[in-house]
């Protein structure tokens, strides 16, 4: 059956077909493009807004709206993407110039800056041919200069402090960087030191970097490492016990003796950490506090036990150095003695005999038993003086020492001054009869406190009066100072002198001194509460309170110029002698020859400048040495002696330049 379509397509009908086509493709392409013709507008604002840094808004009717997006909207989203796309690229290209301009900057400052240096011309590239940045020539022979762009000019100095500025950027982030880094080391550091366990176990330097700060920390170690033996026994803790005994024994065996860092072995480091390991353990035990705190209690009663038995024992051996003859003095003696006594009798007799009587020379009183003390003196004085043939020393010793003392003058002699040596077993008039000392040491209760076998003289016996059980207070040469007239009757005015002295500068003046009326010179030594007369005397006797004043200022045996005529005048020999009998029970004053000397001369001494007389460089290493320098005479008061071994070695040097070291008999005997 046939269809009723109608008639079979023809050209016609093709042709009618084409057309609907073709409008329908132009129907589209009208669908297309007028949204577009619509959105040009939106376009180009996005675009201009998009360069800005600004984003489009969206209306309030698309969003609510909600529709699907269009294919206006997909091309709208493609020319957006393509925009940003070149819009980062310009970016990019924009910054890459501006780096590559500042490098190359920087690069012509550089060689701006060199070229400034060398003297030679540099011209900008950048500029139009011809056009130089700076056509100065400095050179040492040129003095003319090519005249400059001023444009140009300020743009080099600007860019010259452009680098400046960055330069300093730079090192200030050196510093800054170095500083974090050396930081972060110190924190490493620490870590480090942390990661041991206990309190005891840190293993490092004080933070003031001491140089005994690993001494005192093992000693600190070893004192913890016994209150905790002493717990862990209580305890019974065998393993504990045992490893605190094994560290407690190389700790002990490290440290030694050692004082500073540097004494202790490679090894000690190593025994300091195992040591803290074993003290964190034994402090995690849970030991409570008590106990341990009366261990460290005991410990501590214990050490000062110790330490005051130690301290009696220094006094004693101090007093024990300082008291005993060096084996080299004793050798040196031995030797002058033997030597003298070889001497014809003709040849034993000092030259200028005359001259010992003289009351217009300068007269010198020396009272000792060391040759090379005496040696000293007399040395320092003559070397200083300024006219050495007036001046005429005395000098009086034992009979033990007598041969000695005139060999090394004989051997010796001082220059063109005068040496008179004389033995105090020759004065007849030094006897029991007429001086309380010898006296005194003639009754039983002297003996006693000097002789006695059975009285406790140990190293751990008080020491509180040691050091007045002095050999030196039962010799008549310390106390011969109080006879001076009768040792030098024709004498009006001498200078007496300690064998612990060394001279500076020329004493000539002394003699010059007007005393005004007085018969004792010297150099007071009291300050704001020391060195007063209640420091030397018992003002709890009635006889001290009634006559003396505790505040008076004391004054210092060792240098002194005595007015002989005035000392006749008051008797003052009688006045010592009165104090000295009264004192024999030791009650006023304990032995010794400053205090009688400050009773004697109470009212009669005549303060001199004290740059005369410094005193302290036997005991006091705190002397100021300006004071020292100044000084006319330095005394070496106290038992740091400079010919001991415990003399103080900061001031040995003011005395052992006199010394002859070269000399045969000093080198025998190992005197250095």
């Amino acid at each position: 059956m046939r269809s009723k379509r109608g008639p079979a397509a023809g050209p016609q009908h093709r042709v009618r077909n084409d057309k609907f086509r073709i409008s329908v493709g132009v129907l589209l392409a009208v669908s297309m493009i007028a949204p577009l013709i619509f959105l040009a507008p939106r376009i180009a604002i996005f675009s201009t807004s998009f360069g800005k840094g600004e984003l489009p808004q969206t209306s309030n009717d698309d969003s609510r709206n909600g529709q699907k997006a269009t294919v206006a909207d997909q091309v709208l989203d493609v020319i957006i993407a393509n925009s940003e796309v070149s819009h980062s690229s310009s970016l990019v290209r924009e910054n890459s110039e501006k780096e590559v301009a500042k490098k190359e900057n920087v690069v012509e400052d550089v060689k701006t800056a060199e070229a400034e240096d060398q003297g030679t011309v540099v011209v900008n590239p950048n500029l139009p041919h011809g056009e130089d940045v700076n056509t100065t020539v400095a050179t040492a022979d040129e003095s003319s200069q090519v005249k400059t762009d001023p444009a140009a000019e300020i743009r080099k100095q600007l860019r010259l402090r452009r680098h400046e500025k960055r330069l300093t950027e730079l090192l200030q982030q050196d510093e800054g960087e170095k500083a974090r880094l050396e930081e972060e080391a110190i924190k490493r550091s620490k870590a480090v030191d942390g990661a041991i366990l206990g309190k005891y176990s840190i293993w490092r330097r004080d933070e003031n970097e001491n140089s005994d700060s690993l001494v005192r920390l093992i000693r600190d170690q070893v004192i913890m490492a016994r209150a905790y033996i002493g717990v862990a026994q209580a305890r019974n803790n065998q393993r504990l016990l045992r490893d605190l005994r094994i560290r407690l024994r190389d700790s002990e065996r490290v440290v030694g003796d050692a004082t500073i860092d540097a004494e202790l072995p490679r090894s000690a480091p190593d025994k300091i950490r195992a040591m803290g390991q074993v003290l964190a353990k034994a402090r995690q035990q849970n030991y409570d506090c008590n106990s341990l705190v009366k261990g460290l209690r005991a410990m501590l009663h214990g050490a000062e036990d110790y330490a005051r038995s130690l301290r009696k024992q220094s006094a004693f051996l101090s007093q024990l150095a300082a008291k005993t003859m060096p084996k080299g003095l004793h050798c040196l003696s031995l030797r002058l003695n033997v030597q003298y006594h070889v001497l014809p009798p003709d040849e034993r007799q000092f030259p200028n005999r005359e001259k010992l009587e003289d009351d217009d020379l300068y007269h010198y009183a020396l009272f000792s038993d060391n040759v090379l003390a005496a040696a000293v003196v007399v040395n320092s004085t003559v070397l200083h003086a300024e006219e050495p043939d007036k001046h005429v020393f005395h000098l009086v010793t034992d009979r033990l020492n007598f041969g000695a003392m005139k060999m090394w003058f004989l051997d010796n002699p001082p220059g063109n001054a005068t040496i008179h040596v004389q033995n105090i077993d020759d004065f007849t008039w030094l006897n029991s009869s007429y001086c309380p000392v010898l006296r005194q040491l003639e009754s039983a209760a002297m003996k006693d406190y000097y002789f006695k076998p059975d009285q406790t003289t140990s190293v751990t016996s008080g020491t509180s009066n040691l050091k007045y059980r002095n050999p030196k207070y039962l010799s008549m040469l310390n106390h011969l100072r109080f006879y001076l007239p009768e040792v030098f009757p024709r004498l009006s005015k001498i200078l007496f002198l300690d064998d612990d002295i060394v001279v500076q500068k020329d004493l000539t003046p002394l003699w010059s001194v007007d005393l005004h009326g007085k018969v004792n010179g010297a150099v007071e030594t009291c300050g704001a509460s020391f060195h007063r007369f209640d420091k030397y005397l018992n003002f709890s006797n009635p006889h001290i309170a009634r006559n003396f004043d505790p505040n008076a200022c004391g004054w210092a045996y060792g240098m002194n110029i005595f007015d002989l005529e005035e000392w006749k005048k008051r008797d003052i020999t009688g006045i010592y002698h009165k104090w000295q009998t009264m004192n024999k029970d030791r009650t006023l004053w304990k032995l010794g020859t400053l205090p009688p000397g400050l009773i004697t001369f109470y009212n009669l001494t005549y303060p001199l400048d004290k740059s005369w007389h410094v005193l302290g460089l036997g005991y006091n290493p705190g002397v100021d040495p300006e004071e020292i320098d100044a000084a006319a005479v330095v005394h070496y008061n106290g038992n740091l002696k400079p010919w001991l071994e415990i003399g103080l070695s900061r001031f040995k040097g003011y005395w052992s330049r006199y010394v002859k070291y070269d000399h045969p008999y000093l080198q025998e005997c190992n005197i250095q």
